[in-house]
């Protein structure tokens, strides 16, 4: 899964469960229990999951991203809040997309957050990490947005 997917999952998935949710659990719905896609009648061809070709195939996220039964737009600020409750580290999701990665249990080395900026087409210096950071957080909330989450006002630019 993209580093993209991988946030945006993480966010969406916990939206539902507050009390089974932890940041290093996958959440449900994840590439496990991938839906597949049936190949065209008399073919016999393998069923492809759909998760797996979205990945290969684009860096943007799907709106079915969004939980099974999630009517309504997920709550990022919510969601985020109730993990930064439940972490021992005090991290600033709201700024730092290292600490919005650390609080969802994923990898926030630079080497990750080079791939994140691949993926979303980033075309600064990527030695440049803190312009690339801001960047980051701002297209990732954007993301969230597009795809059923609910981003609070001041995180909006």
């Amino acid at each position: 899964m993209s580093v993209l997917g991988s946030i945006v999952s993480a966010i969406l998935g916990h939206a539902g469960s507050p009390a089974s949710a932890s940041a290093g659990a996958p959440p449900s719905g994840s590439k496990a229990a991938a839906s597949t896609v049936a190949p065209p009648s008399g073919s016999k061809a393998a069923a492809a999951p759909t998760s797996a070709v979205a990945a290969q195939t684009s860096p943007s996220i799907t709106p079915s991203a969004q939980p099974p039964g999630a009517a309504s737009p997920v709550d990022v600020g919510a969601v985020m809040e109730r993990l930064a409750g439940q972490s021992k580290e005090k991290l600033d999701w709201q700024k730092s997309i290292v600490d919005l990665m650390k609080l969802l249990g994923l990898d926030s080395s630079i080497s990750a957050r080079k791939q994140l900026a691949q993926e979303l087409h980033y075309t600064g210096n990527l030695n440049d990490t803190s312009a690339m950071n801001i960047w980051l957080h701002q297209q990732v909330m954007i993301k969230l947005a597009e795809n059923g989450g609910k981003v609070p006002e001041a995180l909006r630019h």
